[in-house]
């Protein structure tokens, strides 16, 4: 069940916040695989981490390196634009995980396709112009997959930039060890990030040419779960009322 709230409603039943907080984790491991490949074969710039590509976009404005800024104006672009291109279908439902939720997931899932099925026709040798779509699609999906995670109706989450949930999950042992568990979420996403982030190192060394794919099918599989639990979910609402 939904309810209002100062965004809305939600179109449809949303997933429970327990089921939730589980997809995040997958989407954090996805965003861990899909950083490791851009940071790695696309220039040095990370699909999601937008600190440190300012970072490295400032130092080739000194500097004066022509394609380190195309790279790093990039990777924030990209971001942008897929911020606001998951905005706009969300806007105005209330937070929670619904069905057009689950929509603008398949939308990340898409450009995370592109970017695998692209370095899997060019050998993993893509070239200076087409890396850069490649970084840019990457880039797309991580903005995409940051406003899903706002809008999931968790406060504070993130599976993208975990700077701030490590901050906290640290803050909060200093400031009260007994309540460690309450960080369970957060920490749990870091997890993810890592793990994620190993798995797909692992696959650029031994499968390289997949490596990307495997970003794409953590979100199909957060998709397929994430509709095949709503489709239950309505159906045994349909039935109590039948």
């Amino acid at each position: 069940m939904t309810g209002p709230d100062s965004a809305g409603q939600l179109d449809g039943p949303a997933l429970s916040r327990p089921v939730v907080l589980r997809l995040l984790v997958v989407l954090a491991a996805a965003s861990g695989c899909i950083d490791v490949f851009c940071v790695t074969r696309l220039g040095g710039f990370f699909a999601s981490v937008i600190t440190g590509n300012l970072v490295q976009l400032g130092h080739a404005v000194v500097t004066t390196k022509t394609q380190l800024m195309a790279g790093g104006a990039t990777a924030v672009g990209g971001y942008a634009l897929g911020v606001a291109g998951g905005t706009l279908p969300l806007r105005r439902l209330g937070s929670g995980w619904g069905r057009r939720t689950a929509g603008v997931a398949v939308v990340q899932s898409v450009l995370l396709a592109c970017v695998a099925a692209g370095w899997c026709v060019t050998g993993g040798r893509p070239g200076y112009a087409f890396g850069l779509a490649l970084l840019g699609a990457a880039s797309a999906a991580s903005g995409v997959q940051s406003v899903i995670t706002l809008s999931a109706g968790i406060r504070g989450a993130a599976t993208t930039y975990l700077t701030g949930s490590l901050t906290k999950v640290v803050r909060d042992a200093v400031l009260d060890p007994h309540r460690i568990t309450a960080g369970a979420g957060g920490i749990s996403r870091l997890l993810g990030l890592f793990g994620g982030a190993v798995l797909g190192a692992l696959t650029l060394t031994v499968a390289p040419r997949w490596a990307p794919a495997l970003a794409a099918a953590l979100v199909v599989a957060v998709v397929v779960v994430a509709v095949g639990l709503a489709w239950r979910d309505a159906t045994t609402e349909r039935g109590r009322h039948g």
